[in-house]
This record gives structure tokens, sequence and C-alpha cells, in this order.
């Protein structure tokens, strides 16, 4: 991140909250006559995979104030960026880095002969 980034932050926003990946959001201080524009500074590498869903709705005007911290129910799943080209990326069985090979097709699939 700039340093240009985090002076305007300084100066024209006021930090109202952070994620558990460490990314900060902003609300703009002075809105003269508009909404105030909401913005997120990431911990890292600028990836919006990274913003959990709860901020996403307060950063796309969705929800008015920013998300409480709240114990998540039982049945929801961690919030987890995405992973394409990392180590941990998904790849499923015929893919190439994993052979290539996979299970041939059990259907009465007939390919097009001219």
């Amino acid at each position: 991140m700039t340093i240009t980034t985090r002076l305007f932050s300084y100066f024209h926003g006021k930090q109202v909250g952070q994620d558990p990946f460490g990314n900060c959001y902003f609300i703009e201080k002075k809105a003269k006559g508009r909404r105030a524009k909401r913005w997120v500074i990431y911990n890292g590498k600028a990836e919006p995979s990274k913003v959990p869903a709860e901020w996403h709705g307060w950063l796309h005007y969705t929800q008015e104030n920013p998300p409480a911290k709240r114990r998540p129910y039982d049945w929801e799943l961690a919030s987890i960026p995405n992973m394409t080209g990392t180590k941990h990326a998904y790849l499923p069985s015929g893919h190439l880095q994993k052979g290539g090979n996979r299970a041939p097709s059990t259907s009465d699939y007939e390919p097009w002969q001219p």
C-alpha cells in the first residue's frame, strides 16, 4: 500500500473496524451532501476475496452500520480467500497437476464423426 493511501485514510477517514484477516475498514469523515465513501485497506496483497461477507455488505451500502463482532452460528463456515494460484488451490481428480487422468465417461455419449 502506498503512503498516499495511508495519509488519505488518516486525514479523511475514520476507521470503523477490522476483520479476522487484518483488513481495516474506513468511512469518510465529512460527506458533504452525499453518503459517505467507504473503503478497505487490505492486510498484505490486495485480494478482494479476503473481504468477509458481512463487511462486503457494509462496503456496498447494503448494511447501514458496520458489522458487530458476534459468535458465528454453528452452521456458518469461516470465510476463506480465493486460493487459486497457491498450493492450497482446489484441483479436481482429472487436473493436469494431479496426473491428468480422469475416470472414463459412463454415459451413452458418442462423439460426432464427420
